[in-house]
């Protein structure tokens, strides 16, 4: 239900409001005077405020300007009976959603603050949405390695080099991916992701660069590549290792000539694209044994990234693990739990065959499955479940 606050120093005016608001099933509470109204303010979350302008202690602007200082999205709309143009304009400067004159118009009253409402609304869910991209693409860690992959990622990112990252499955080599397009002069444009081992090989070339109708069996109608979706932009080729030969080669004239052709025409598309490639084998070994192109592997492997597993970086494993309490908190609309410290040096000493995605989903289970704190006794019965 959504939550508004009146402030006005007029009972007659806050028991008129309070009555037309409460009767379209708003929660509403009340503010005789400017100070009362920012205390409150402060204390609770309210989606919309109805301010008066000319109060004791302190006047409406006043208040619209100091809740702004405390990042609160509580929409004011402000009210007043001696309303000028000038007024609203100053008032609106400031941060008002609106404004509205004495006595205010039940309709345009109610229409007001239905709007408001959906500015209030709006605003959270961005700031839901841009904290759960920021939590996605942080990469969590203090160790010499996590450093140096930072740093690569800094220096490379402004570049339009093209990236191998390696590293074990549920490293965090995806994460590194979004981080080198994020800070890069493509980062408005789009960043295209294909798993190259979750492809069959005989559809990986259609999935790389479309297809025309008619060409196989199945295209009943023209599909767009990968490589023009990403034109512009990135595109990320993870598990580079599994692509099959055939595609390699197409991959490679890709990537010398700036062009591609779609499976069944004949007609050359110009790409422009970064492409950043990633995978968990050691290429140098699949050239050897003819399974990976070594010329794609050099045009791909401009810079070298790698990627430590987490056994490697155990004295980030507290971080991660604090990380994980508060994100997955955060999503069950809990509060975080606590862990002990003989629970935490526990989870230190495991052997992370499956890296951060595994402890990730270790964590997840104590929350669910512990009580008020985590611990060691937890942390051994917990990650004794299912693959440990």
């Amino acid at each position: 239900m959504a939550k508004i606050l009146i402030i006005d120093d007029e009972k007659s005016i806050r028991y008129t409001l309070r009555d037309i608001l409460e009767y379209e099933n708003y929660e509403v509470d009340e503010a005789q005077d400017g100070e009362e109204g920012y205390e409150k303010i402060k204390k609770n979350k309210y989606d919309v405020a109805l301010c008066d302008i000319k109060m004791p202690k302190m006047d409406g602007m006043e208040v619209l300007e100091k809740v702004a200082e405390l990042g609160k999205d509580t929409q004011f709309i402000m009210i007043s009976a001696h309303g000028t143009i000038k007024t609203a304009v100053e008032a609106t400067k400031k941060g008002a959603f609106d404004f509205i004159q004495k006595p205010p118009d039940l309709n345009r009253l109610l229409l007001c603050v239905r709007n408001a409402l959906d500015k209030s609304h709006l605003v959270t869910e961005t700031k839901v949405l841009r904290k759960k991209i920021s939590r996605t693409f942080d990469i969590v860690g203090e160790s010499e390695a996590i450093h140096r992959v930072k740093s690569d990622i800094e220096k490379v990112a402004p570049t339009d080099a093209r990236v191998l990252i390696t590293g074990p499955n549920g490293s965090g080599k995806e994460l590194v991916c979004k981080w080198l397009h994020t800070k890069s002069f493509r980062a408005d444009k789009p960043l295209i992701e294909v798993n190259c081992a979750a492809i069959p090989s005989e559809l990986i070339e259609s999935e790389l660069f479309g297809h025309e109708k008619g060409s196989f069996t199945s295209a009943i109608k023209q599909r767009i590549g990968k490589f023009e979706q990403a034109n512009g932009g990135t595109l990320f080729l993870d598990e580079i290792g599994d692509m099959s030969l055939s595609a390699q080669a197409k991959v490679l004239r890709a990537l010398q000539e700036g062009k591609i052709t779609r499976v069944g025409g004949d007609k050359e598309i110009s790409v422009n694209v970064r492409v950043i490639a990633a995978t968990n084998k050691n290429l140098r070994t699949e050239i050897e044994d003819n399974k990976f192109r070594e010329d794609l592997y050099h045009r791909i492997g401009v810079i070298l990234i790698h990627v430590p597993p987490l056994n490697e970086r155990r004295e980030d494993i507290p971080l991660l693990v604090n990380k994980f309490l508060n994100d997955i908190a955060e999503e069950y609309g809990d509060a975080p739990k606590e862990i002990e410290e003989k629970a935490m040096a526990y989870l230190q000493k495991l052997s992370w065959s499956g890296n951060i995605r595994e402890l990730r989903n270790v964590v997840e289970r104590l929350i669910i499955m512990s009580e008020e704190k985590i611990t060691e006794d937890d942390a051994k019965i917990y990650t004794a479940v299912g693959s440990r």
